[in-house]
């Protein structure tokens, strides 16, 4: 008996047809998958933070603040781009700047992985979110409501998401979907 070795033109073609219908549904649920979860990532970095600074300014009886850091060692006086990064510091002065003995609680870089990063940007003119001892937000202009929106490149509103920090310093994730979106900010 002589047996055949590798594989016919038949079945080469009927697993290359199988393998390219396989990939033309997969890569687009894989990038979706990936995309959300980097989303929801990035967006829970700064909702986390901000519910730490508020703990910690209630835990030392002291100022806490956020601002915009793209060093991670002092704050970016009036940049409005989140996705550059920003610094969590102790701010018992309540100055708006990390003076010596201040200490840089967190660290968050700059938002990375592809050619064009995704944009965290304030409804308004917000760089620093500073806490009081009873946990209340203020800014330089005090604090109307204020909802930070990330979004990809792309701008769809599938991956769109806010971060909403009341002006009694309550901080909770909206997406443009009516039921979950109370600011009204995040369309």
């Amino acid at each position: 008996m002589n047996r055949q070795k590798g594989f016919t033109l038949t079945e080469m073609v009927v697993v290359s047809s199988i393998v390219a219908i396989l990939l033309t549904v997969g890569v687009p649920a894989y990038t979706s998958v990936t995309n959300s979860y980097r989303i929801s990532n990035e967006v829970n970095g700064l909702l986390g933070d901000l519910q730490f600074a508020r703990a910690e300014a209630i835990k030392e009886g002291q100022p806490v603040s956020l601002c915009t850091s793209r060093d991670g060692f002092t704050c970016n006086a009036g940049s409005l781009n989140w996705h550059q990064g920003w610094i969590v510091f102790s701010n018992p002065n309540g100055n708006a700047t990390v003076d010596a003995g201040e200490a840089v609680l967190r660290v968050q870089r700059a938002f990375v992985g592809k050619s064009a990063p995704d944009t965290f940007i304030p409804n308004q003119n917000v760089s620093i979110v500073t806490y009081n001892r009873e946990g209340f937000a203020t800014t330089v202009a005090g604090f109307p409501d204020t909802t930070f929106r990330l979004h990809d490149p792309t701008n769809t509103l599938t991956y769109t998401r806010c971060v909403w920090v009341t002006p009694v310093g309550l901080a909770r994730t909206e997406t443009p979907v009516a039921p979950n979106n109370p600011s009204g900010a995040c369309n």
